[in-house]
């Protein structure tokens, strides 16, 4: 056994989870567009080796706008890396659009990102080519692939992103935003059905980072894209209906909007209903129990208790409430 299958076995210990043989991993579901199940992923160098995801779970159906967030080294950028094929996962389930992922060649990593998913990535050195123009930007992954009509497809593209008017016009001649609107256009060139985003919003402003999340959403509800947002931006994660929390390299809980950011919209683009009673909280966050009966709380939770990691809890269950209920063990 090579010394990273002792360490994958050593995690699934570790978490309390039987290591998945070829055999036994989560078959793809139509409902959904992504399904992680005990994903695991260690990066070994000859001095260091990292477990960055230590068994996490995901589900994202299909058509769906979510967000994901954590904190530096909590193993959301591991995530969507694995999720856009830049990285192959060392352990568990992994499956995007009915495909298994964990069984990919390295041909199908090049058709899977050249056909299934789309990539914006937060530094817009990496999504533009500073010397050609906004149209030759997003022209070029169809000529990659030989698609004819690039003209017109880009030109429909850049008119979507609401950059018409900036065909012509070079990475220098353009402001972060426009810059990051093209990164979309680009993105959608070949038509994926996955649609991820590295902090679109992480270097502009607030009203710029509004116009980014309108074409996300427009481009989810019109299209049916499939959009996973990481993102440090509390303001864009409170406009989306579902965001996950990851810490230490596991799911840790979900925010979930009580009513829909929709249904929270006038005609003119106004927020109403519950969103406009003052104070009133328009998210509840929710724990996520692993499938061995493991959860994380959250820091406000861990900080209103008095507690911190490795201490000891008492959970007594509640008949006449039917809850949980967690307590400081003096022992």
């Amino acid at each position: 056994m090579s010394d990273t299958a002792e360490m994958v076995t050593a995690v699934y210990d570790t978490i309390g989870e039987e290591r998945p043989s070829d055999d036994n991993v989560a078959p793809h579901d139509d409902e959904y567009m992504i399904r992680c199940e005990n994903l695991v992923k260690i990066y070994k160098t000859d001095e260091v080796e990292v477990v960055a995801l230590q068994g996490l779970d995901l589900d994202v159906k299909r058509g769906e706008l979510m967000a994901i967030v954590g904190n530096s080294g909590s193993g959301k950028s591991t995530l969507l890396n694995m999720l856009g094929g830049l990285d192959k996962p060392s352990a568990g389930s992994l499956f995007v659009d009915g495909k298994n992922l964990l069984k990919f060649s390295d041909r199908d990593y090049m058709e899977y990102k050249r056909n299934t998913v789309g990539f914006v990535w937060q530094n817009n050195a990496r999504n533009l080519i500073p010397y050609l123009t906004a149209v030759q930007n997003v022209e070029l992954p169809m000529l990659l692939k030989g698609a004819k009509q690039r003209r017109k497809r880009a030109l429909e593209l850049l008119e979507k992103v609401g950059l018409s008017h900036r065909k012509n016009s070079r990475l220098d001649q353009m402001s972060g935003g426009e810059q990051q609107r093209v990164a979309i256009a680009i993105a959608l060139a070949n038509g994926p059905r996955l649609l991820l985003a590295d902090e679109p919003t992480g270097s502009v402003d607030t009203r710029t980072s509004n116009i980014i999340l309108d074409i996300f959403k427009k481009l989810n509800e019109t299209e049916g894209l499939t959009v996973v947002i990481v993102t440090h931006d509390v303001k864009l994660s409170k406009r989306i209906d579902r965001v996950v929390a990851i810490r230490d390299g596991r799911t840790s809980s979900e925010i979930v909007r009580k009513r829909s950011y929709a249904q929270e919209l006038d005609e003119m683009g106004n927020i109403v209903g519950a969103a406009e009673t003052e104070g009133e909280e328009t998210h509840e966050e929710l724990v996520v129990l692993d499938r061995s009966g493991r959860l994380q709380l959250s820091k406000d939770h861990m900080e209103k208790l008095g507690v911190k990691g490795g201490d000891k809890l008492k959970a007594e269950f509640d008949e006449e409430t039917g809850r949980v209920v967690l307590f400081r063990s003096d022992g």
